[in-house]
């Protein structure tokens, strides 16, 4: 059962507070890296691509929170299904989000590689997320008005005004006992504050996955067939 829900978009900091809501005991935490750690996950998520009627007890079935797309979409269903669960809302500047938004857009929007190029270690990861592209497509349509990955990322005005309603919609469904709008730059302080925790001494905040990391994931992927994610440095 949730116990924490992320609302932010992808590129705010939500790899960062995946492995801090770990570290504070709020795991596991569902964010798209584990797919590529455990492709068989991908197929709880075809009801929600679909449209369709989704147990969300089945989709989130041994985690105990989530963030990033495509959890984060729906945040309203899965604040309604548990209403016990708080809610993360990760910001960052609109526009700093956009290019590191921009820089994932482009590496997604090759597509999946060709199983002739596809090196055999990694081929149930690409199956994985090729499972998953209906439902990034139907969020994308949502949030942006269009396909994602399309040809090119949304235009950056497009994009940010996207971003900046989000945002508003998040904080104007929530009562503020049960929401914090969350910038990873203020570390564990309010997060461990609005979670009722105590906060960490013998470790810093961290602070994962900038574009430099996504960038030699998906190389890794491509050249030497390694999952190589940034809360796990060593891959799988």
């Amino acid at each position: 059962m949730l116990e924490v829900i992320g609302a932010g978009l992808p590129r705010t900091g939500t790899t960062s507070t995946k492995t801090a809501l770990e570290r504070l005991g709020f795991g596991p935490c569902f964010h798209t890296f584990e797919v590529m750690l455990h492709p068989e996950l991908a197929g709880r998520w075809q009801s929600a691509g679909s449209g369709g009627p989704v147990d969300w007890d089945e989709v989130f079935k041994g985690f105990r929170s989530c963030v990033d797309w495509p959890a984060s979409f729906f945040w309203r269903e899965l604040a309604e299904a548990y209403p016990h669960a708080k809610v993360v809302l990760t910001v960052r500047d609109p526009h700093s989000w956009y290019a590191s938004f921009r820089v994932l857009s482009m590496l997604s929007a090759r597509g999946p590689m060709r199983e002739d190029e596809t090196p055999e270690a990694v081929r149930p990861v690409v199956a994985a997320m090729t499972t998953l592209r209906p439902i990034f497509e139907r969020i994308s349509g949502s949030v942006f008005g269009e396909k994602w990955p399309p040809v090119r990322p949304p235009e950056e005005e497009r994009a940010v005004a996207a971003y900046h309603r989000h945002v508003g919609e998040v904080r104007s469904a929530l009562p503020s006992e049960r929401l914090l709008v969350f910038d990873v730059r203020e570390g564990w302080g309010p997060l461990c504050a609005f979670l009722g925790v105590a906060t960490p001494t013998d470790v810093p905040f961290p602070h994962l996955n900038d574009s430099a990391s996504i960038r030699e994931m998906f190389e890794l992927m491509r050249t030497e067939g390694r999952v190589r994610v940034p809360f796990r440095p060593d891959g799988e």
